[in-house]
């Protein structure tokens, strides 16, 4: 059986009983460590699961797949996966590779992003699609993304903006050249991320693509920033567009909404978490 195990969002206690249960019982377990990531080391869930760990990058989830597979028609695997298995990333290739082989699989469910978002106050009915912000370069500077926020937004709707982290990354003189040479992690803070949303507000306002409607995005525009959602260390921050391209909401991860038309109860629940006064 090949299991699929979300973790939660905070440390290594936010596991479900069921899920601590089949990770000790496994052969082998392997942590997917690319798309996501705990606020505690491997070692400290190594620890607290009673099991060693395989980390398993990019490459060896997209490219060695086979190798995660290996002996599990006659064998327990586990496939760990922080948030929920089909939260922002579904590994539904890892399932369908499975099915193939002829090797049944079990998801365990938890908590998501998607989900815990509403911890600051905007109900979740209320959020159009999903938008994903990545690092820019001197020469890519995509702005593809943000039709998606300047649609939900002109529904009334917000946006949560999921952004960018680079672990176990490679340069592209190293891809070139096949060098195993990975670059230092990186991980898009909510003042990265509103600067270069409103680097895009800037720029279509000079090409005079700004929409004439009452819910254009602008400087003013209500965002949230949260940081490091689940873990003890919290913490969220309400303000305008302008103000996020500043806030400092620490370690990572994090994540910006854009609002949209807000419930008054949701602008109630927004003034429980204010900008910090430092910025």
């Amino acid at each position: 059986m090949l299991y699929l195990v979300g973790l939660g969002l905070g440390d290594a206690e936010d596991i479900t009983v069921k899920g601590l249960e089949i990770v000790k019982k496994c052969s082998r377990v392997y942590l997917e460590s690319y798309t996501s990531m705990l606020t505690v080391e491997k070692e400290r869930l190594e620890q607290f699961y009673g099991r060693p760990l395989i980390t398993a990058d990019r490459q060896v989830v997209e490219q060695e797949v086979e190798e995660i597979l290996k002996d599990a028609d006659v064998n327990d695997i586990a496939f760990l996966v922080v948030g929920d298995p089909f939260g922002a990333t579904t590994h539904s290739d890892l399932i369908l590779r499975a099915v193939k082989m002829g090797i049944p699989y079990r998801i365990v469910h938890n908590a998501s992003i998607l989900s815990a978002v509403g911890c600051c106050g905007l109900q979740l009915y209320n959020f159009g699609e999903v938008a994903s912000i990545v690092f820019w370069t001197r020469t890519w500077k995509p702005e593809s993304f943000f039709d998606r926020v300047k649609t939900n937004r002109q529904n009334g709707l917000h946006t949560l903006c999921l952004l960018d982290l680079q672990i176990r990354e490679r340069s592209l003189e190293n891809l070139i050249k096949g060098r195993k040479i990975y670059e230092p992690p990186r991980f898009m803070t909510v003042n990265q991320a509103a600067q270069q949303l409103l680097e895009i507000v800037q720029n279509q306002r000079a090409r005079g693509e700004e929409p004439g409607v009452c819910l254009a995005i602008t400087e003013e525009t209500i965002c949230v920033g949260l940081a490091r959602v689940g873990s003890e260390e919290q913490k969220i921050a309400a303000g305008t567009l302008q103000q996020m391209c500043t806030v400092d909401l620490g370690s990572p991860l994090h994540s910006l909404i854009i609002t949209g038309k807000l419930h008054p109860l949701e602008v109630e629940m927004l003034k429980l978490f204010p900008m910090p006064e430092d910025d």
